[in-house]
């Protein structure tokens, strides 16, 4: 779900750089407040795994492909700002290093990868974990991001488009390819979730939110 260059106009590429300039700036301003001494080692981990997790493309039908997202998970185990920033480190290396998304619209695709994330599925998970199990509740969040993602990706090309493409496919090939990319998110970030809770819980910054609250 990245955008190439040459795929929106000017004035969207730079309204995208805005939008994701500012949400990052305000990540790293709330990082820097609360991080502690052995969180930067762990974001490292964590960003190599996302950047090989997130490579492999799966075929969904014929010349469709979709990739795991990988945002709520980050966010669920580091923080929504630190969370945030490991996905867009992510995000800016698969693009200067694999041509996976252009440089022009990396706002646009750090808002949709790394902000969405932070600023809506991180809250969600917060909602949703006074219901249901947290390993449930990060799926769930996990799904729902995606799809959201996916529904600011179209919107992104019906309010910017440079080219002329036909909206009605871009969504219908986007929206029913994510949401399939969605569910199978949703299950793997509860399991991981699951098993770090069952070994590692100290690793899940959300579940440290909750007993903080309790």
């Amino acid at each position: 779900m990245h955008i190439p260059d040459g795929f929106l106009t000017g004035q969207a590429a730079l309204a995208g750089t805005v939008a994701g300039g500012a949400g990052l700036a305000y990540c790293v301003r709330r990082a820097t407040a609360e991080a502690r001494e052995h969180d930067l080692p762990v974001a490292g981990l964590a960003a190599a795994f996302f950047l090989v997790g997130d490579a492999p493309m799966f075929p969904l039908t014929v010349g469709t492909e979709g990739h795991l997202l990988g945002g709520t998970l980050a966010v669920a185990l580091l923080g929504p700002w630190l969370g945030a920033i490991t996905i867009a480190v992510v995000t800016a290396i698969q693009a200067l290093a694999f041509g996976d998304g252009g440089i022009t619209t990396m706002g646009l695709d750090v808002f949709n990868l790394a902000l969405l994330p932070a600023f809506v599925g991180y809250p969600l998970i917060l909602l949703l974990r006074r219901l249901l199990p947290l390993p449930v509740a990060c799926g769930l969040a996990a799904f729902a991001i995606v799809v959201l993602a996916s529904l600011c990706f179209v919107g992104e090309f019906a309010l910017g488009s440079a080219r002329a493409i036909h909206l009605g496919t871009v969504s219908v090939t986007v929206l029913g390819t994510y949401a399939v990319v969605g569910a199978i998110e949703g299950v793997v970030t509860g399991l991981i979730v699951r098993a770090l809770l069952g070994v590692r819980p100290g690793l899940v910054r959300v579940r440290r939110r909750k007993e903080a609250a309790a």
